[in-house]
C-alpha cells in the first residue's frame, strides 16, 4: 500500500500542473518571444530590400576574404579549443598530480579576461617597442628589426592565439562536467579488458563526452564570430569587421545587413551542428552507484607534463594579462582615476544592472508561463526568445537600429503634425536601445537559470497555494520567488558581468558621446594608450571573476561525493 501510495505521488510530482488564470502569463510570453525574433526578423527585410543594393559590388570584391577569413579563424580557434579544453580536463579529472586542486578552478579564469584586453595586453608586450623586444635587443646587441626574426601579433595566427586562451574554458567547462558524471564501472570494465589509460580515454571516456565537448565548441565558435575587438585590432577582415566597415565607412546599412545575414547562416550552421550530435549520442547511466572517480597517479615526466600543461593556459591566458594591466593600473592611476573613468564606470554599472534586472524579470515572466501552461506553444516561444545568444552582438544591433530608427522617425513626424513639436529620438540613439539589445542578447542565460530554478520546485507547492486560495501572480511572489532567489541572483550575476564585457552592439547603439569601461578600453588601447585605460580593463576582468566562482562551483557539485574524495 505504501508502495503504491508512493508511485502514486512520485507521478503526481512528474506531471506538469495547468491553472486557470494562465492566459495573461500565456499572451505575455508570446509577446515577449514576438519582441526577441523582430530585430532578427528586421534584419532579413533590409537584407533582401536595401535602399541600394551593393550586393554584387560585395559578392565581387570583399565577400570572399570576409568568408574566408571567418573560416579560418573559427577553424582554428574550434581545433585549439577542443586540445586544451577537453585535455586539461580529462588531467584534473583522471590523473593525481601536484596543484590538480587548485587548476580544477583557475583553468576557468581566462574566461574573466575578454579577447580584446588580451589582444591589446599581449601586443603592448610582444610588438617591436614593447619590453620582450626591447630586453631582447639590449641583451643581444640588435638594433633593427632586420637583424632577428619575430613573429608578429598582429596577424591570423595571433588572433587565433589570443581567442583561443580565452575561449577554451566554454570546452574545458562542459568536458570536465562530462567526464564527472561518467560511469566509474564503464571505465572499470575497459581497464579489466586490458586497456591502457590512454587507450580508455580515447574509446571510452573520450565518445562518451563527445556531446558535451560539441556544445562547448559551439559555444566557443559563437563567440568567435561575436569578436569585433580583436579582429579589427589585428587587422583581420572577418564577417564582422565587414558589417562595421559596410556600415560606418561605406554608409550602407543594407549592405551591413547582408553581410550579417551571412553570419546568421553560420549560427544557423553551429546550431544544427550541435542539435544533431547530441541527437546522435545519448547515453544514459544504468547505474546509480556514485563512487569516487580512480585516479592515475603520475610520476616523473608525465607528472611534470601534467603541471606544464595545466599551468600554461592559465599563465598565458590570466595571469600574465592581468599582471600587466594590474603594473599598469598601479604605475598609471593617477592618470587614470579621472573624473571621467568613474563617470564610465557608473555607465557600465548602471547599464550593466539594469539589463540584468530586466533581463531576469523577463525570463521569469518566460519561464512562469511555461511552468502554468506547459504547452507546445509556448515552450517553443521560450525557446524562440532564447535564440538571441546566438546572435552576434554587430549582427543584433543592426536588427535593432534601423527598425528603431525608423520607429523613431515616424513618431516624429507624426507629432510635428498633429501637435506641432518634435519628439526627437526616443528609441534609437538612446540606452533603451542598448537595453534592449542585451536582454535578447542574454535571454538565453536567465531563462536558463529560471528554468532550472522552477524546475526544483514541486508541482505540489502550486496544488497547496492554490487550495489557499492564491491565484498565479501570489503564487508566483510568496512562493516560487523566495524558493528560487538563488538561481536569480546567479543570473543576475552573469547578465552583470557579459553586458558589462560586451563590445560590437555597444558600439553601434550607444548613444552620442556615450562611453561604458568597455568602449572606453576600446577606444584607448586601438590609438595604442594602453596604459591609460589598464585601470578600466583590469576593473572588467575583475568582474568576470564572479561568474567564473559560480561556474566552478555548479560544475565540482555536479558529482556526489567528488569533493570528498579528491
Amino acid at each position: 500500500m505504501d508502495e503504491a501510495f508512493s508511485a502514486h505521488s512520485a507521478i503526481d510530482e512528474a506531471r506538469p500542473v495547468r491553472h486557470s488564470g494562465g492566459g495573461p502569463w500565456l499572451l505575455a510570453a508570446f509577446v515577449l518571444a514576438a519582441l526577441v525574433v523582430a530585430p532578427i526578423a528586421a534584419l532579413v527585410w533590409i537584407a533582401f530590400n536595401p535602399a541600394e543594393n551593393i550586393w554584387p559590388h560585395l559578392f565581387a570584391t570583399v565577400l570572399g576574404t570576409y568568408l574566408s577569413s571567418t573560416l579560418l579563424l573559427m577553424t582554428g580557434v574550434g581545433v585549439s579549443v577542443v586540445l586544451i579544453g577537453t585535455g586539461t580536463a580529462w588531467l584534473v579529472v583522471s590523473c593525481r598530480f601536484p596543484g590538480r586542486r587548485v587548476f580544477e578552478w583557475a583553468l576557468l579564469l581566462p574566461l574573466a579576461v575578454p579577447a580584446y584586453v588580451i589582444a591589446y595586453t599581449y601586443t603592448d608586450l610582444l610588438e617591436f617597442a614593447g619590453p620582450l623586444q626591447t630586453g631582447l635587443r639590449a641583451i643581444f646587441g640588435w638594433e633593427t628589426k632586420r637583424d632577428y626574426w619575430f613573429p608578429d601579433i598582429r596577424t591570423m595566427g595571433g588572433a587565433i592565439a589570443m581567442i583561443s586562451l580565452v575561449l577554451y574554458p566554454y570546452v574545458y567547462a562542459m568536458a570536465r562536467a562530462a567526464f564527472l558524471e561518467q560511469s566509474v564501472c564503464v571505465l572499470e570494465v575497459s581497464r579489466t579488458l586490458g586497456s591502457t589509460a590512454w587507450r580508455a580515454f580515447f574509446t571510452v571516456a573520450l565518445p562518451l563526452a563527445r556531446p558535451a565537448i560539441v556544445v562547448g565548441l559551439t559555444l566557443a565558435l559563437m563567440e568567435t564570430l561575436n569578436d569585433f575587438g580583436t579582429v579589427d585590432y589585428f587587422a583581420v577582415r572577418t564577417l564582422t569587421r565587414g558589417v562595421f566597415d559596410t556600415w560606418f565607412f561605406m554608409g550602407n546599412p543594407g549592405g551591413a545587413a547582408q553581410i550579417a545575414l551571412v553570419m546568421l547562416v553560420f549560427v544557423v550552421g553551429l546550431i544544427w551542428i550541435e542539435r544533431s550530435s547530441r541527437a546522435r549520442q545519448r547515453f544514459h547511466h544504468t547505474s546509480s552507484h556514485v563512487r569516487a572517480l580512480p585516479g592515475y597517479q603520475l610520476t616523473g615526466a608525465k607528472r611534470a607534463g601534467a603541471v606544464l600543461a595545466c599551468a600554461l593556459p592559465i599563465l598565458l591566458g590570466f595571469v600574465v594579462p592581468a599582471s600587466v594591466l594590474g603594473y599598469y593600473a598601479f604605475e598609471y592611476f593617477e592618470q587614470s582615476w579621472t573624473a571621467d573613468f568613474l563617470h564610465y564606470a557608473e555607465n557600465s554599472l548602471k547599464l550593466s544592472l539594469i539589463s540584468a534586472v530586466a533581463t531576469v524579470a523577463a525570463a521569469v515572466l518566460l519561464g512562469y508561463a511555461v511552468r502554468l501552461n506547459p504547452g507546445r506553444g509556448v515552450r517553443f516561444a521560450s525557446r524562440l526568445a532564447s535564440v538571441g545568444y546566438a546572435i552576434p552582438g554587430a549582427v543584433l544591433a543592426i536588427g535593432i537600429l534601423i527598425p528603431a530608427g525608423a520607429l523613431d522617425n515616424a513618431i516624429d513626424a507624426f507629432s510635428r503634425e498633429q501637435f506641432g513639436f518634435p519628439t526627437g529620438l526616443l528609441l534609437s540613439g538612446t540606452t533603451t536601445a542598448l537595453v534592449f539589445a542585451y536582454m535578447v542578447r542574454f535571454m538565453a542565460i536567465s531563462f536558463g537559470a529560471v528554468e532550472a530554478g522552477l524546475g526544483k520546485v514541486t508541482p505540489n507547492m502550486d496544488l497547496a497555494a492554490r487550495a489557499l486560495g492564491h491565484g498565479p501572480l501570489a503564487t508566483l511572489r510568496k512562493v516560487h520567488l523566495p524558493l528560487i532567489r538563488g538561481s536569480l541572483l546567479t543570473a543576475i550575476v552573469l547578465v552583470f558581468v557579459d553586458t558589462m564585457k560586451e563590445l560590437p552592439a555597444t558600439l553601434v547603439l550607444r548613444p552620442f558621446n556615450f562611453q561604458t569601461l568597455a568602449t572606453y578600453v576600446y577606444q584607448y588601447a586601438s590609438d595604442e594608450l594602453l596604459e591609460q585605460c589598464a585601470l578600466a580593463a583590469l576593473a572588467i576582468v575583475a568582474a568576470g571573476i564572479l561568474p567564473v566562482i559560480v561556474l566552478s562551483r555548479a560544475i565540482s557539485a555536479s558529482r556526489p561525493g567528488h569533493r570528498r574524495s579528491a
